[in-house]
């Protein structure tokens, strides 16, 4: 500990790569310590996934075997229903927690989707209906932080149409930083059968009016500025931007101050607290096998909702209210998907550019989960198996040459899907805990987590299969949706005699959940610790709900409101004392006037 530190910042994500840039242009000094190894840039990483000939998400990122990464590949379906889950993040049910995450610099933010939906009003008060918990603080108080986070990201998005689709409340006088990335020809062909028409969802009272709707991107658009990678439409935003037009947090990281360092390959295993004041000294951590201290005046743990919780366990810090690890929440996404009458040209473009918004919000929302449904841009994909697997599947049937030919691509050109990312209220009951039958290689608990949907997300799932049909019939599409026992789909269920299927969509939440009171949160509206004034906790596993919106945006808004308050408790900590002179203890003389 013989080099003291401002800010210690415990992982090199969206938000510590936020963190990290705000206080360093503070001239703070800040050690960046990254359980990962460092990213290559995405033109190299783009080259790595194409000599391997593909592979699950976090496959072309460097791994430190120290810091494993839990992958959506941990996880299969058993042929008699149940799931089985292996790799780092074990599961004891009874539903599978079905997303992963990338433990590297720069975190899941490497090769998340790029989508930036703002958070609806009413996304704050979801407690009020019942359901999960209220926010400390309300859309209104973060709409300057998602100015700031969509200038940081370079957001492209139409804000008239944000305001009038979607109703958010954005200033009459905002502009995205870019304007919106055109429609693809599938969302085009939806517009052209879908918009005005009605749906009919068993939870309203009412029909609801469809407008297919542009979503918000984090990506450079055609009127980036000059020398910036622009987007070229390549089908592989996930796992990797070959352009480097989507943002990622290296290009924060780039702006770093001089005053900021960052070590990778440093897993941090304990935060050190003083017993007396609760005040957070610094932290122990594992740098390539030597176990190594560092010391700060401040301390953020940045570490993504999983790993976060599991640094409080380990270090004993931060539980007085018994809610580190619980509220653990997703989106869970439902999936549907089948062939329209003519060619849509899939595998074009960004995953998903355009969506459906009628069901986020209203009284619905107090009977069954909202959802949200993206448009999927990338054919079967991610629901019913990607091209290899409808090829594998022709060349088996017997077709060769010319007729496999016409026939594949006939498919192809043919699929489309529809993506529902249903909200999931806080539960206590759904939480990470410390495996006490296994332990990482590096020999601390591992993370576990127990997971369940309830009955209000099952009836979402069920609404949201209700309009889906209504959506296909609309389309003249042919449905292939189906959700069979097996490997395929672990996370299935059945709810009401009818089976679905949902995959993880990458957004874990809540795990150290933001309330107004110590007794009931983990922290403040600052993401400041209750117990230790200079520990924060930042990131999604703040967040005390997640709407429907992808919550990146949301978390580097948060991010950035709490880099301003980390900013005025260093000041506060280093103002210099005022001293007075103390008062004499005798009267002054009289004058010779008086």
């Amino acid at each position: 500990m013989s080099t003291r530190w401002d800010v210690i910042v415990v992982g090199a994500g969206f938000a510590g790569s936020l963190v990290a840039e705000r206080l360093g242009a503070h001239g703070r000094r800040v050690l960046v310590l990254e359980a990962g190894r460092t990213a290559p840039d995405a033109p190299r990483t783009a080259e790595t996934l194409r000599a391997a000939g593909g592979g699950p998400p976090t496959s072309p990122y460097p791994h430190n075997p120290d810091a494993p990464s839990p992958d959506v590949g941990d996880l299969t379906g058993l042929p008699d229903g149940g799931f089985r889950a292996t790799g780092h993040l074990r599961q004891y049910g009874p539903l599978p927690y079905a997303s992963g995450y990338l433990r590297a610099g720069g975190g899941t933010g490497l090769l998340w989707t790029g989508l930036t939906p703002r958070m609806h009003p009413e996304d704050f008060r979801t407690g009020g209906l019942g359901r999960g918990r209220d926010w400390p603080i309300g859309y209104e108080d973060l709409e300057p932080y998602y100015r700031a986070a969509e200038r940081e990201l370079g957001v492209a998005a139409d804000a008239e149409e944000q305001r009038s689709a979607v109703g958010l409340p954005i200033p009459g006088d905002y502009a995205f930083p870019m304007r919106a990335l055109p429609a693809s020809h599938l969302d085009r062909q939806l517009a052209h059968a879908l918009d005005g028409r009605t749906v009919h969802d068993p939870a309203m009272a009412a029909p609801a009016r469809l407008a297919v709707t542009g979503t918000p991107q984090a990506r450079n658009g055609p009127d980036a500025a000059a020398g910036e990678p622009v987007c070229a439409g390549s089908a592989s935003c996930v796992p990797v931007c070959p352009t480097g037009a989507k943002y990622t947090p290296l290009r924060t990281r780039a702006r770093w101050a001089a005053g900021v360092e960052l070590r990778t390959e440093a897993v941090v295993s304990r935060v050190l607290a003083d017993p007396v004041t609760g005040r957070a000294t610094g932290v122990e951590y594992l740098e390539r096998g030597r176990a190594r201290l560092a010391a700060a005046d401040l301390v953020v743990l940045a570490a993504h909702a999983v790993e976060n919780a599991r640094l409080l366990l380990l270090s004993g810090l931060a539980n007085r209210s018994d809610q580190v690890g619980r509220n653990l929440m997703d989106h869970p996404a439902l999936l549907t998907w089948g062939l329209m009458p003519r060619p849509v040209g899939p595998y074009r473009g960004p995953g998903s550019t355009s969506g459906l918004e009628a069901f986020r919000f209203g009284p619905a929302r107090g009977r069954r989960a909202p959802f949200r449904i993206e448009i999927g841009n990338w054919g079967w994909s991610w629901a019913g198996g990607g091209v290899e697997s409808k090829t594998a599947a022709l060349i088996g049937s017997g077709l060769r040459g010319k007729e496999l030919r016409e026939r594949l691509g006939d498919r192809l050109g043919r699929q489309f899907s529809l993506q529902f990312e249903l909200e999931q209220p806080a539960d206590p009951a759904n939480r990470v805990t410390l495996d006490p039958h296994r332990r990482d290689p590096l020999g601390l608990p591992a993370p576990a987590v127990h997971y369940d949907l309830d009955e209000y997300v099952r009836e979402g799932m069920a609404s949201a299969r209700a309009v889906s049909d209504q959506l296909f019939a609309l389309l003249g599409a042919e449905d292939h949706t189906a959700y069979p026992v097996g490997p395929a789909w672990p996370g299935r269920l059945e709810h009401r005699g009818v089976a679905y299927g949902y995959r993880g969509a990458g957004h874990a939440g809540g795990t150290h959940v933001m309330g107004g009171a110590p007794g009931t949160s983990v922290v403040d509206q600052w993401q400041r610790c209750w117990d230790h004034p200079n520990l924060y906790a930042v990131g999604c596993g703040s967040m005390p709900s997640l709407g429907t919106s992808n919550p990146s945006l949301t978390m580097a808004a948060l991010a950035l409101r709490s880099a301003e308050r980390m900013q005025q408790d260093l000041q506060e900590l280093h103002r210099p004392a005022v001293l007075t002179p103390p008062s004499s203890p005798f009267e002054p003389l009289p004058s010779e006037s008086s």
